[in-house]
């Protein structure tokens, strides 16, 4: 059997209990990496989730933390180099969506989307280059949307946090390429998750009816993408958003 091209990697990814963030955390423990849980309040759906990872023969650990609060969203970062020996891949895929018309959101719907979704992940990351700068090595990818390339209406504050994203991989991309440490992002477009399920059937109609192959995409077609920008075959790409949206972006 070939090596799998993340054996002996260790990966931490936020928000890994349900959707994307479960199918990334199975699909870097299928290439050989060990996988930190991050979770927000299910940890009986993460520790579930760190059964699965660990049939793919590597280890596994559940992280809780609420990543409203900086602190312990930077700690996530400590805790998986205790709890697993390393930090290499860092995927920040944990969010929360409060959506409104701007004229009716509140002040705190806006600060609760903004610190979790995007200064959670700039703590995150933050935290895990000190680590990976020493080893001259590391992946980091933030699960951004489209809706921070394109903007939607309703989720001004989603929007901008997604945007915020994007900005921000770009920079560190900049800042620490030269020490072989590539920062790339995804933006899904309307994928099959908890979140979507809820949409009315005739928003999920309309939302199908914007996608150029005409169905909404699963949380494996965004985790293959980001295993992907984790793997050595990625090596050459840093700074990019790669779009997984069936072509809404196009």
């Amino acid at each position: 059997m070939p090596e799998r091209s993340l054996a002996g990697r260790v990966a931490l990814v936020t928000g890994a209990s349900r959707g994307i963030g479960r199918a990334a955390a199975l699909a870097l423990a299928s290439e050989g990496a060990s996988v930190a849980v991050g979770f927000g309040s299910n940890a009986g759906a993460a520790e579930q989730v760190a059964e699965e990872v660990r049939r793919h023969g590597v280890d596994a650990v559940t992280l809780g933390a609420d990543l409203s609060d900086a602190e312990q969203a930077a700690a996530l970062v400590p805790r998986t180099l205790e709890a697993l020996g390393g930090v290499d891949v860092v995927v920040n895929n944990a969010g929360l969506a409060r959506d409104n018309l701007a004229m009716r959101m509140s002040d705190a719907d806006w600060r609760a989307v903004i610190d979790v979704d995007l200064t959670a992940a700039f703590v995150v990351c933050r935290a895990a280059l000190r680590p990976m700068l020493r080893q001259r090595w590391g992946r980091i990818i933030n699960v951004s949307s489209i809706s921070g390339v394109r903007g939607n209406p309703g989720q001004a504050n989603y929007a901008a946090a997604k945007a915020g994203l994007i900005g921000m991989t770009k920079s560190l991309a900049r800042e620490v390429g030269s020490r072989t440490i590539t920062v790339n992002a995804v933006a899904p477009g309307f994928i099959e998750t908890d979140m979507t399920e809820t949409l009315d059937t005739q928003v999920r109609v309309r939302a199908v009816e914007q996608i150029p192959l005409g169905r909404m995409g699963t949380a494996d077609e965004v985790a293959a993408a980001i295993a992907f920008l984790a793997s050595p075959l990625s090596s050459y790409i840093t700074g990019h958003v790669l779009h997984v949206d069936g072509g809404m972006g196009a």
